[in-house]
């Protein structure tokens, strides 16, 4: 990065972060709109407790959950490397194709080509789950541990099918644009929902606590799947 000549709000900025913590609260990220000139001046002072502050901020979770391409721009261009791979983990969470936002002016094309093909990968290696899905049989046992979710359950084989296969169907297809646990969480819910409306007596006192169990070891899988997709960014 370029250094820059800070102006008296950026400096006004850094003096609030130095001042003591009963005088002054440190500036939170949303108050940042220029923090790319506040860390540039960090490091033409050498200020490298700013630095650490701003990494705080950006890797904060409630912020992150809010707004994880903003804390990605921000982290990749204040070349935090930890703090970026969080917050392009937490962009999962977000469509593919993300909505405009003031920061995407401090990615270069490259770099968000690099943040779109991860999550691209990250949602195409977890769509391959569905092509095998002993990961399923081997938690439980056998399908005779999870008759309710394979649909095996005798007279009612065909309407526990069809809601299990409707599950995973939408699902997946969520899980391309956003595999993360929030995706399997909602889908999970609406399925509930649905079964305990068609008053199914084999599945519906048991649909809330089996689905529960299993959103859990989807989610896992989902999160070992994703840890194994590397982001493709210089810094």
């Amino acid at each position: 990065m370029c250094a820059a000549n800070p102006g008296q709000q950026d400096l006004e900025t850094l003096l609030c972060f130095c001042y003591p913590c009963t005088l002054a609260e440190d500036p939170n990220l949303e108050q940042l709109k220029d923090v790319t000139d506040v860390l540039e001046a960090a490091k033409k002072y050498s200020i490298d407790a700013i630095e650490r502050k701003v990494a705080q901020a950006v890797s904060n979770p409630k912020m992150l959950e809010v707004d994880p391409l903003r804390c990605f721009a921000i982290a990749h261009y204040g070349q935090l490397r930890d703090e970026t791979l969080l917050a392009a983990k937490y962009t999962l969470r977000q469509p593919l194709i993300p909505s405009w936002f003031e920061e995407i002016e401090l990615l270069s094309a490259a770099d968000l080509l690099a943040l779109l093909t991860y999550h691209q990968r990250c949602g195409n290696a977890v769509y391959a789950l569905k092509t095998n899905m002993s990961w399923i049989t081997t938690h439980y046992g056998s399908e005779a541990a999870c008759s309710w979710l394979s649909g095996r359950m005798a007279d009612h084989y065909r309407s526990t099918l069809q809601w299990w296969n409707d599950f995973m169907e939408k699902t997946f297809l969520a899980l391309r644009d956003r595999p993360c646990e929030a995706t399997i969480l909602a889908c999970a819910e609406e399925t509930v929902q649905n079964v305990r409306a068609r008053n199914c007596v084999a599945c519906a006192p048991h649909i809330a606590e089996g689905m529960r169990d299993f959103s859990a070891l989807f989610a896992r899988k989902v999160e070992e799947v994703v840890s194994q997709v590397e982001l493709e960014l210089l810094f």
